[in-house]
């Protein structure tokens, strides 16, 4: 029987999630709605697969954290991230913290199954769309700045792009003003940025440069998945 942990702070992915797995004879399901009951219920319950989000509590990638200090208490844990970000750059930090998975939130059943599947069985699961722009964007890294940037530098640097103000960002990411201000200085002194608006115009630049072409279109997939 495996034992399953399911961390998202929304009530209806935790209600689908359980439903999905308890259909395909998964029983021993746990559920957390923040890092911190989650963390609390790893160390304590031990599951064998962890399905997790990474935007927890209003943080978009608070999820990322997570995911490094269970891997470090775990090294072969299978972890599913189960997230509504498609972007490479994102994927590949989930990976590079320790995700064994990555799934989107609008897959359908039988991909999330699949994604479960594959994880549980200790074998690495990126849907064939996600994999070829992680694998496109491996190819930029060695040249890409944005691979040297933090979790919180590339959230920040994303709302910058959006045409977020201080004020809102540190809302969004649930931090101070002083935070977003001092990454802010962070980010011009990597990305060579002389002020603030040529920042949040490098800062559009590589978001906008960062997406990749899907191999599939959406109608490709959904045939191709039956």
């Amino acid at each position: 029987m495996t034992r399953v942990l399911v961390i998202d702070d929304h009530p209806m992915v935790l209600q689908g999630c359980r439903r999905v797995l308890q259909d395909s004879g998964v029983c021993e399901i746990q559920e957390a709605s923040s890092a911190v009951a989650g963390y609390r219920l790893f160390r304590r319950s031990r599951p064998e697969v962890v399905i997790i989000d990474l935007a927890l509590q209003g943080n978009r990638l608070g999820g990322l954290d997570l995911v490094g200090r269970m891997r470090l208490q775990d090294p072969r844990l299978p972890i599913l991230v189960l997230s509504m970000h498609s972007d490479p750059f994102i994927v590949s930090r989930a990976l590079e913290a320790g995700a064994t998975g990555y799934v989107l939130k609008d897959a359908g059943p039988r991909d999330f199954l699949e994604a479960f599947e594959t994880v549980r069985r200790g074998k690495p699961y990126l849907n064939h769309d996600i994999a070829v722009q992680v694998a496109l964007l491996g190819t930029r890294r060695s040249i890409g700045p944005l691979s040297d940037l933090s979790p919180r530098e590339l959230q920040t640097l994303t709302l910058l792009a959006e045409g977020k103000p201080y004020q809102e960002i540190s809302r969004e990411l649930n931090v101070s003003y002083k935070t977003v201000a001092n990454t802010c200085s962070q980010l011009k002194a990597k990305l060579g940025a002389r002020n603030l608006p040529e920042l949040i115009r490098m800062a559009i630049q590589y978001v906008s440069s960062s997406a990749q072409p899907r191999v599939l279109s959406s109608e490709t997939s959904k045939t191709a998945a039956g």
